[in-house]
Formats: C-alpha cells, structure tokens, sequence
C-alpha cells in the first residue's frame, strides 16, 4: 500500500468529480440523440481502494506524501440498461440524481478541505 496525502486525495476527488460532471452533463445533453449510449465513470472509492491514509516524511524537517497516479476513464453505463426505442440509454431522472450528488459531493470535498487548511493554518500559528 501506497501512502496517502490528505489534500492530494482531495484534489484527486475534485478531479474525478469534475470529469463525472462532463460525463452527466453529456448524457444530458445528448438525451433527445438517438443511439445515444450513456456514460459514467468509475466509482471513485474503486480508485482509492488499497491505499492508506500515513504521513511520510521525505526530509527530517519536512513531511510530506507519496504521490498517486489515476486515471478516470470514461466508460458506458452498464450495458443491461433499458434502452428506448430510438436506441438511447439516457434516463434523464437518473442522470438528475447523479448530478445532485456530484454537486453534494463538491459541498463535502470543499468543506474538508477548508476544515483541515484551517486546522494546519492553527497548529502552525498557535
């Protein structure tokens, strides 16, 4: 297991929820398009599964993280999905939901994120 920083673990959060959203927004765009297949992206604890959360330090007077590489690649929606008559995959209630839930999701990742710069920001001011 790789080492995990906590900021980079979000920043790569914020990067999937981004290419997640380009994916949605696609679908939704293209939901009138006939043979139109919908697309999503890997789910993103997939992506982080076998990696730990450690500090490691890389001078005696810094810390700091291992990096990770990943890639979040866009695949078709589960192939047993409905599909409707013009050939389209799209269904607009579920890619609603999935649009509310990238946005939920950008509301925590920024919400950690803040709370963790404003706990670095204390302990190195006192």
């Amino acid at each position: 297991m790789q080492a995990v920083n906590l900021f980079e673990l979000a920043a790569r959060q914020a990067q999937w929820l981004a290419v997640r959203q380009s994916a949605i927004s696609g679908n939704i765009a293209n939901a009138n398009t006939p043979g139109f297949r919908a697309m999503d992206v890997e789910p993103f604890e997939n992506l982080v599964a076998g990696k730990q959360v450690v500090m490691a330090s890389t001078h005696p007077s810094h810390l700091g993280a291992g990096t990770s590489q990943a890639s979040f690649g866009v695949k078709e929606v589960d192939p047993k999905t409905p599909i409707l008559p013009s050939g389209n995959s799209v269904e607009l209630e579920q890619e609603m939901i999935k649009a509310g839930e990238i946005r939920r999701q950008f509301e925590l990742n920024t919400g950690v994120v803040k709370a963790f710069h404003r706990m670095l920001m204390m302990a190195s001011t006192g």
